[in-house]
C-alpha cells in the first residue's frame, strides 16, 4: 500500500526512449531488474569502500555497500508507505559511476579532468546507466525511468545541471536549478546511504584493526549503544559484542529517521509525490541524531579514513590513477576501440577509467607503466 506522497509507478514521468510496459513488472521493478543484470553492477564487487580491494575478502566493496543501503531503505520504505522498488533501485545504482580506488581514485580522477570539465561520481552513475551500458539494440544505456534516475543524481554541480538542463529541460538535473528536492524516495536513499557507511566503516574499522573499541568510546552514538549491549549481555566477548553493538545502533537510527520523517510529513502534509518535491527535505533524522551521526562521521574521517596505514594505499591508488590518465591521453589504443575512437579523448579516457576495478587497474598499470 503506497502513501499519496509515494512514487506511483503507474504515474511515472517515463522513460527517454518509450517501451511497452513489462506484463508482470512495475516501472521499478524493471528498473531494479536491468541494474542488477548491468555489466555496471557486477563490477561494483571489485571496487574500494575503504580499504583496498586486495586487502582482506570480508571488508565491504561497493557491491556490499549497496546491498545495505539497498536493505535499509527497503526497511524504512516500508514503515512509510513509499515505494520499496524506487527505493531499491537507486540505491543499486548509485554508485555505479564510482571509480576504482573509492574516494581516492575519485579525487585523482576530478584531478586529472579539471582542464575538461572534471570529474562528479554521481554525474558518472547517470552516465553508466544513459549512455555507457550497451545492452540494448534500439539505444545507449538501460533506459532507466525518470524516477530512478532523479534519484542517482544525488548531487551535480551547477554548470553540470545546465549542461543536463539543456538537452534536456525540466529533467532530473533541473531541481539543482529551481531549488526543489528529488522523490521522498530519493530522500531515503541518501539517509540510508549515511547510515549503511557510518556502520559498516565502524565494522570494517576494528575488524582492521585500524580503530578500537577503546577509542570508539569517545563516540557518544558508538558509546551508548556499547553500554547497552555490555549491561544486558555482561559475559559477552569479541566480535559479538562489536556486532550487537552496531545492530542497536542501527535499528535506532533506522527507527529515528521513521519517527522524524512522520512528524516531518504531518507538518507539510504533501498529499503527492510532486508535492513533496516542492517541500523541504522530509526524510531525515530527528536534530539530536544528526548531530550524533555528523559527530561518527567526524571521528571516521579523523581515525579511520585519514589514518596513515589508508592513507599511505590512497596516495598510491591516486598515483596509479593519475598515470592511467597520462597514458591514455597520450595512446588512446592503449583502451578498447569503442573508446579509444572517440573524438571527446578525455572524456573516454575518465569513462574507461572509472569503469575498472581495483584489480583491473592495478594490473593495467603493471602493463603499462615499468
Amino acid at each position: 500500500m503506497l502513501a499519496p506522497y509515494a512514487c506511483d509507478p503507474a504515474h511515472s514521468r517515463g522513460r527517454r526512449f518509450i517501451q511497452s510496459p513489462a506484463p508482470t513488472r512495475t516501472e521499478f521493478q524493471r528498473d531494479r531488474d536491468r541494474i542488477i543484470h548491468c555489466t555496471a553492477f557486477r563490477r561494483l564487487v571489485y571496487k574500494t569502500q575503504v580499504f583496498l580491494n586486495h586487502e582482506g575478502d570480508l571488508f565491504r566493496t561497493r557491491m556490499t555497500h549497496s546491498l545495505e543501503v539497498a536493505q535499509l531503505g527497503r526497511s524504512i520504505a516500508r514503515s512509510l508507505g513509499l515505494n520499496e522498488d524506487l527505493v531499491e533501485a537507486i540505491a543499486l545504482a548509485h554508485d555505479l559511476g564510482h571509480t576504482p580506488f573509492g574516494h581516492a581514485g575519485q579525487d585523482a580522477l576530478n584531478e586529472c579532468m579539471a582542464s575538461y570539465g572534471g570529474f562528479e561520481h554521481n554525474l558518472q552513475s547517470l552516465r553508466v546507466v544513459d549512455e555507457l551500458e550497451e545492452r540494448y539494440p534500439e539505444f545507449n544505456g538501460l533506459n532507466l525511468s525518470f524516477e530512478t534516475r532523479e534519484g542517482i543524481l544525488k548531487h551535480c554541480a551547477r554548470r553540470n545541471a545546465e549542461a543536463i538542463n539543456a538537452k534536456e529541460p525540466n529533467g532530473v538535473a533541473a531541481r539543482f536549478l529551481n531549488g526543489t528536492q528529488p522523490s521522498l524516495e530519493a530522500q531515503l536513499c541518501n539517509v540510508a546511504d549515511a547510515i549503511a557507511y557510518n556502520a559498516h566503516d565502524i565494522d570494517d574499522g576494528v575488524r582492521s584493526g585500524l580503530l578500537t573499541l577503546e577509542q570508539l568510546q569517545d563516540v557518544p552514538l558508538f558509546a551508548r549503544y556499547h553500554a547497552q549491549t555490555l549491561a544486558e549481555y555482561p559475559s559477552l566477548q569479541g566480535r559479538r559484542v562489536l556486532f550487537e553493538t552496531i545492530r542497536r545502533m542501527l535499528s535506532d537510527q533506522v527507527y529515528d529517521v521513521i519517527t522524524a520523517t512522520r512528524a516531518a510529513l504531518d507538518i507539510d502534509a504533501p498529499a503527492s509525490a510532486d508535492e513533496a518535491r516542492q517541500c523541504p527535505p522530509l526524510v531525515k533524522f530527528s536534530t539530536a541524531m544528526h548531530e550524533e551521526s555528523k559527530a561518527l562521521k567526524s571521528f571516521l574521517f579523523r581515525h579511520l579514513y585519514r589514518h596513515p596505514q589508508v592513507m599511505k594505499n590512497t596516495d598510491g591508488a591516486r598515483a596509479m590513477v593519475q598515470d592511467l590518465f597520462v597514458v591514455y591521453l597520450d595512446k588512446p589504443q592503449e583502451m578498447p576501440a569503442a573508446y579509444a575512437q572517440r573524438n571527446d579523448v578525455p572524456r573516454a579516457v575518465a569513462d574507461y577509467l572509472s569503469g575498472m576495478t581495483d584489480r583491473f587497474a592495478t594490473r593495467e598499470h603493471a602493463r603499462l607503466i615499468a
